[in-house]
């Protein structure tokens, strides 16, 4: 920072600026005679992080970009030039910077202590009045889009959760219904087997008998070994009987628990004849069962996933306040965030209280509190980590408590940890703004939030009056 000298010509550059054009010479001569003229060759500092904000900064020509130190990186918020206000202004309460500004080039900046404040209330209340507004534009702006920063953050995440878990569905449809397409042209080579047979409606009932006993009772659950040891034990019964494709039926037979006593049965029941247009039979039948179930079960997952998508967004309800159960809304966000507790193998403890009061709120922002939660949880957990979720009520208030069994926040930051733009994940995994947005939104909704940490466990209790 250098000093410049001061000329005539700066009133007419500070009437250039919207802020400023419509006040008297007199209050700007004013502005001009106790403010500090000073330029800031390019690499230098305007401010910093953590540094005392005492100045008013009109950038009166150059250009400074604006960067946040998110972990060990820095993260570029934007660029701002000539005709910009920054640093302190009238009846803020900014104490300190949470980023810093470094000059891109040469840049020339007129600085007025807060000191003078007080005196340009008296001297140009205008000026002042002008000066409050372009502090509540500057902060509905910076609101806006911070909050839109971390709902994009947000949906970022939740997006690669979804995008995975419907992934694994709609291929498991695809794949079914292939192979759907591909037995199906089988049918007729069997159906032609099945019509040169003569087999009495008896034996017939019977063998349909067996197939339904298959069909109607759940799967069986064999390990590794004992699906071997069946598999085997039925491909020795099939080519002991020259029966074709030996190798597919015994695959699809072990499916279903199909042992060699209920092939005995089939033999017995046919007196050992027609056997390879029999069992071809049975397996096709089995295995078109199989596919359709599994792509009546990939299905279901879709349309659970889509009706939690609706129901974390609230698509199709009111944006006003309702009642509402709030563990519905934490199981959904659980449902969002599946992806993520998988790849980490992490356990989910619910103990959701009984017959838990409804509180009115605003559904889509309390899943933003449960969202930001719950992952700064996932987080901070190692592999195999333990995430309990507790529900209870107390009086006339309802708690939610979400505990991680992570490493624990140091006590030097526990103070910060709810502050705009702070952080200690790297850019790209945090904004800094999730946790000021759920105190924000918990005070909304009238609420308060509390953390405990010690090593080993950290629990954020959040509490909300029931009426």
């Amino acid at each position: 920072m250098h000093p410049v000298e001061k000329t005539p010509a700066l009133i007419g550059q500070i009437r250039s600026f919207e802020v400023f054009q419509n006040l008297p010479d007199s209050d700007l001569e004013w502005l001009i005679e106790r403010a500090d003229y000073v330029v800031y060759k390019e690499g230098e500092q305007l401010f910093f992080s953590g540094k005392q904000v005492v100045n008013m900064q009109v950038i009166l020509d150059g250009e400074y970009v604006m960067r946040l130190k998110q972990g060990n990186e820095y993260r570029e918020l934007g660029t701002w030039g000539t005709g910009t206000l920054t640093g302190l202004l009238p009846f803020s309460r900014m104490k300190e910077a949470v980023a810093s500004g470094t000059a891109l080039r040469d840049t020339y900046v007129l600085e007025l202590h807060k000191k003078h404040f007080t005196e340009m209330v008296t001297v140009s209340y205008e000026m002042t009045q002008n000066l409050v507004g372009e502090m509540s534009d500057r902060i509905r702006d910076f609101t806006a889009t911070r909050l839109q920063n971390e709902k994009l953050m947000s949906l970022g995440k939740l997006s690669a959760g979804l995008a995975h878990e419907l992934n694994n569905p709609a291929a498991s449809i695809v794949r079914n219904v292939e192979e759907l397409y591909h037995r199906t042209h089988q049918t007729p080579e069997r159906f032609k087997r099945v019509m040169t047979m003569r087999v009495t409606p008896e034996q017939t009932d019977q063998i349909i008998a067996i197939l339904f006993s298959k069909i109607n009772v759940p799967r069986p659950e064999l390990t590794l070994m004992q699906r071997e040891s069946l598999k085997d034990d039925l491909l020795d019964w099939l080519e002991d009987r020259n029966v074709e494709n030996a190798e597919t039926i015994a695959e699809t037979f072990v499916e279903f628990g199909m042992t060699e006593a209920d092939l005995d049965e089939i033999h017995d029941i046919v007196d050992g004849k027609h056997l390879d247009g029999i069992l071809p039979w049975l397996e096709g039948t089995l295995s078109l069962e199989m596919l359709v179930g599994e792509i009546q079960e990939a299905s279901r997952r879709i349309a659970t996933l889509i009706n939690s998508i609706k129901s974390y967004t609230h698509m199709d309800r009111s944006k006003d306040g309702e009642k509402i159960d709030l563990q519905e809304g934490i199981i959904t966000t659980l449902t969002m965030l599946k992806h993520q507790l998988k790849s980490k193998s992490i356990v989910v403890k619910k103990e959701f209280g009984e017959n838990l009061p409804k509180i009115l709120a605003f559904p889509g922002e309390l899943n933003q509190v449960w969202t930001n939660l719950t992952d700064n949880a996932i987080d901070a957990m190692d592999e195999g980590g333990v995430l309990n979720i507790k529900t209870y009520a107390k009086r006339d208030r309802v708690f939610v408590e979400i505990t991680d069994n992570g490493p624990g926040i140091p006590a030097e930051i526990k103070s910060k940890i709810f502050d705009p733009f702070f952080t200690t994940k790297s850019i790209g995994k945090g904004t800094g703004l999730g946790l000021e947005v759920v105190r924000r939104i918990v005070e909304h909704h009238k609420g308060s939030i509390e953390v405990d940490s010690v090593p080993g466990k950290t629990t954020f209790t959040i509490c909300f009056p029931v009426e």
